[in-house]
């Protein structure tokens, strides 16, 4: 988050400097470039590009931001579809360039059949874009091309990797929490004490939760009104009224991450607890919908009900376990 901090001082700077002299790069669509890196690698269409940004609306709502997501937009450039659109504005730039660019959303949906209007009111889409690196494909055959790439993909993984710890011990530090450590790598604490036996593989887990990154950030919850909080932008679903019900999770069976199949057998019914979970026991180094990759997680969980499986049914039959793709981080 300090970054994302350092850099929309930056742009408020920039802003200050420019007393609002965009350039019209053709097609309603403004830029003003805030900090120009001369020595950087010009940008060209087919070359490879990261991009760190924060989009928002005219009424400074944000949209997205890879520094709350974690990790940047790459992407090979592509052609310019009309004049003034962003392609056009991204090769006006060099690599460490950052850049302000005002969308106007009626140019958008005229020039791009098929866009479907965004739901908020605003004339434009505000992107706050930072270039933080470029790989010319210049005359590079397309081997060496992609191995230029795979390994800038393998420094950024590693880096991120890397990280993780530091997360979750800085996480539990700011929080000031006693945490309890599985061998596995989970860190927990019961925050509020159950009673009866715990949770055993087999039993039907009835859940009340809150999914959250180390930064605070929430990805995803069954609590109505957590996700219709006005900081959790994003997060209610309006259409699937029945994500924010009781989930009946059936643990040990792989139905779930396996942070979650091994953190609930620690509970018991009415109990409350905090859950850390290691990527690796989460989305691992692919991630998943929302979550990016090395991803440490933290679930604020409440035990409303256990459900004993009858002894007399036929025994399920349990799937493989799969890394879901989806943007519900919880369940298949």
């Amino acid at each position: 988050m300090k970054k994302n901090w350092k850099f929309l001082a930056v742009i408020a700077l920039g802003l200050a400097g420019c007393k609002g002299g965009f350039k019209d790069s053709g097609g309603g669509t403004l830029y003003s470039v805030v900090d120009h890196n001369s020595s950087g690698s010009a940008i060209k269409e087919g070359d490879f590009i990261s991009i760190e940004w924060v989009i928002k609306t005219d009424g400074d709502s944000v949209l997205t931001s890879t520094y709350e997501t974690g990790h940047p937009v790459a992407a090979m450039v592509p052609k310019t579809q009309f004049k003034g659109d962003l392609q056009s504005v991204l090769l006006l730039l060099n690599e460490g360039d950052s850049v302000i660019v005002k969308n106007n959303i009626d140019t958008m949906l005229k020039k791009s059949p098929g866009q479907q209007k965004p739901p908020f009111k605003s004339k434009y889409i505000n992107y706050y874009l930072r270039i933080t690196k470029v790989i010319p494909k210049g005359t590079l055959s397309d081997a060496a091309f992609q191995a230029k790439i795979k390994d800038y993909f393998k420094g950024v993984t590693d880096k991120v990797k890397a990280a993780e710890p530091g997360k979750i011990k800085s996480y539990i530090e700011d929080k000031k929490l006693t945490v309890t450590k599985t061998a596995s790598g989970i860190n927990y604490v019961i925050t509020k004490p159950g009673s009866g036996s715990n949770i055993a593989p087999g039993d039907t887990a009835v859940l009340s939760y809150i999914g959250h990154f180390t930064n605070g950030k929430v990805f995803d919850t069954n609590i109505k009104e957590e996700a219709m909080k006005k900081e959790n932008k994003g997060v209610y679903q309006p259409m699937m009224p029945e994500r924010y019900k009781p989930a009946h999770i059936v643990v040990g069976v792989h139905q779930v991450i396996a942070g979650w199949d091994e953190g609930l057998l620690l509970l018991n019914k009415g109990s409350k607890a905090t859950l850390i979970i290691p990527s690796a026991l989460g989305y691992g180094e692919q991630g998943g919908g929302p979550i990016p990759p090395f991803a440490p997680l933290v679930f604020e969980v409440e035990v409303l009900d256990i459900i004993h499986p009858n002894p007399n049914a036929p025994k399920p039959v349990i799937p493989q376990m799969q890394m879901p793709t989806t943007s519900q981080p919880i369940t298949k």
